[in-house]
């Protein structure tokens, strides 16, 4: 299985931290943010990573290269201006392929294990990774079932962890250029074909830079496993 790591964004919730550095090469735990990611994938057995890129994007691959360093094989998806999460993926899909993959948002900390999560059904386009709600998102994002499948709406509320599996049927017949993910999952979830995967364990939004410090506390201190 392929993964594919969302680094495109502008990080404008990071300023001034990204002023003059992407946020996926932003420190935390002594290595940037995305060395993360590729460790862990590394460690699932995932060698083969797109990275789409964007703001300040020769920064990001003259720190990463070809992923050597890190266990893996990187190819980068370059954008000229950023396509939103949709249509960066569906930029991507001819270095991804036809199967199913892995993707992860670049401005996330996890510590599931991506080998954990089930292989998508015959029936599924996607399989969302849901938490327990932050303080800062109470409210949560998606219902899940007992049946496995998430809703857009029901009780009790989950927040997405911006990991994912995803079918490439997904975003291939839409058209073109920038585009949302959310709206696309959503009319597959009205369709039942959006299953999920509770996980119990940490995981922080990286989406400010009081985040970044608290987490970069955490794993300097060794609260955390990295």
């Amino acid at each position: 299985m392929k993964a594919m790591i969302l680094a495109a964004g502008l990080g404008t919730r990071m300023r001034p931290l990204t002023d003059h550095c992407p946020k996926p090469l932003l420190r935390v735990g002594g290595k940037p943010l995305i060395v993360h990611h590729l460790e862990r994938l590394r460690a699932a057995g995932i060698r083969d990573v797109v990275i789409n890129v964007s703001y300040r994007a020769e920064q990001i691959i003259e720190a990463l290269g070809d992923g050597g360093d890190h266990g893996v094989r990187i190819a980068w998806s370059r954008e000229a201006t950023p396509l939103e999460t949709g249509g960066g993926i569906q930029h991507a899909l001819p270095m991804l392929g036809a199967a199913p993959f892995l993707l992860v948002n670049g401005d996330v900390w996890c510590d599931l294990d991506p080998a954990t999560l089930p292989a998508l059904g015959d029936d599924e386009l996607a399989r969302l990774v849901l938490v327990d709600n932050p303080a800062h998102h109470p409210d949560g994002d998606f219902h899940l079932d007992a049946a496995g499948r998430v809703h857009e709406q029901g009780e009790p509320s989950l927040t997405f962890a911006g990991i994912s599996l995803l079918d490439p049927a997904l975003v291939a017949d839409e058209p073109p250029g920038a585009f949302a993910l959310a709206p696309l999952l959503r009319r597959a979830m009205a369709a039942g074909r959006v299953a999920g995967h509770y996980h119990r364990d940490q995981w922080v939004d990286v989406g400010t830079p009081e985040r970044l410090q608290k987490l970069d506390e955490t794993l300097t201190s060794n609260h955390l496993r990295y």
